[in-house]
């Protein structure tokens, strides 16, 4: 039995059906003032992962 990759677990999240979501940089109080409204809200959303080699490596991690 592996143990989890913890930093691997705070970053992501596998949904219900098996995707990988996380979220993306930038939504943190870091340059905030520099960014506008949209961009701030873009950011705020979670992001399912593209990559299907990155997704099996993170569900390796995850398991």
């Amino acid at each position: 039995m592996r143990k989890t990759h913890k930093a691997t677990a705070k970053r992501f999240k596998i949904t219900g059906k098996g995707k990988i979501v996380h979220n993306r940089q930038g939504d943190n109080a870091h340059l905030k003032t520099n960014k506008n409204r949209s961009q701030k809200a873009r950011l705020n959303k979670q992001k399912v992962l593209a990559s299907s080699k990155q997704a099996k490596n993170i569900n390796i991690l995850m398991n």
